[in-house]
């Protein structure tokens, strides 16, 4: 098994991005975006996605959160993509529901190399804590476009905007988890390319 790593640097007007990936290391992640609730649900990301992400970045934050998140998920797309490789021997499917106190959230994915996302699921607040709910969304088309991952996200309930985007980061992780463990050699797909 070959080492499934990237780096990243993405620089731009509006943020600055230092990211290295290891999607086969549990070894702690280091992660500051200067959004502390985005720090936060990317730790569970990597906790139960059983990844190391080291990720440093510089953002816009007197405009907002938007530009900050957004490439993020770009990044961290793009290092999954690299990391990935040619796909062989991956399960490529993950999937996960999971439930937290009041709240049931439901992931899938396909390592399909087409990104796309389907998102249901509607929040309460604007914010939580200095990270705003409407991101969500934005990380998580980022994050499968540029992954090329058809990524699932279904709130099917709950009550607790806190909750609801904790068990999606959570089943993220877990779906990733599940899709990109290596068992053989072969393509998984009849078309013979992914």
């Amino acid at each position: 098994m070959t080492n499934r790593t990237a780096s990243i640097s993405r620089q731009t007007k509006e943020t600055q991005i230092e990211l290295k990936l290891d999607l086969d290391s549990t070894d702690v992640s280091t992660i500051k975006t200067g959004i502390g609730y985005f720090d936060h649900n990317l730790d569970l990301l990597t906790f139960h996605g059983e990844f190391q992400l080291d990720l440093d970045v510089n953002g816009d934050l007197e405009v907002d959160d938007h530009h900050t998140v957004e490439d993020v998920g770009i990044s961290l797309g793009q290092a999954v993509k690299t990391a990935i490789g040619d796909r062989k021997g991956i399960n490529r499917y993950g999937s996960c529901r999971l439930p937290m106190d009041e709240t049931l959230v439901s992931v899938d994915l396909d390592l399909s190399n087409r990104g796309y996302l389907v998102f249901n699921g509607e929040f309460t607040r604007e914010m939580i804590g200095d990270f705003s709910t409407e991101m969500v969304h934005e990380f998580l088309y980022s994050f499968a476009i540029n992954a090329g991952i058809t990524l699932h996200v279904n709130i099917e309930y709950g009550r607790n905007n806190h909750h609801m985007v904790e068990a999606i980061f959570k089943g993220l992780g877990r779906a990733l988890n599940m899709a990109k463990v290596q068992n053989s050699d072969r393509l998984p797909s009849t078309k013979g390319v992914l």
